[in-house]
């Protein structure tokens, strides 16, 4: 399955996206700006919604790929 982000580019494992819109973090008290940058992603090919980010205050971040855009 192809993993797309919200302009339609292709995302492969280890791309580097940055976040278009502020999100809450489900569960914390912590908010991922807009502009955030992600290096290294982890896309898994049985899930094209959702792709894995490292952050220093969380670990194991999943994301939506309809707020995400190819950096």
């Amino acid at each position: 399955m192809d993993v797309r982000d919200s302009n339609g580019t292709l995302l492969a494992s280890g791309d580097t996206v940055s976040v278009i819109k502020d999100l809450k973090v489900k569960g914390s008290s912590t908010v991922i700006k807009r502009g955030t940058v992600f290096k290294n992603i982890r896309v898994d090919e049985d899930d094209n919604e959702h792709v894995e980010c490292r952050n220093d205050k969380i670990k194991g971040l999943m994301l939506k790929t309809c707020f995400l855009k190819k950096a």
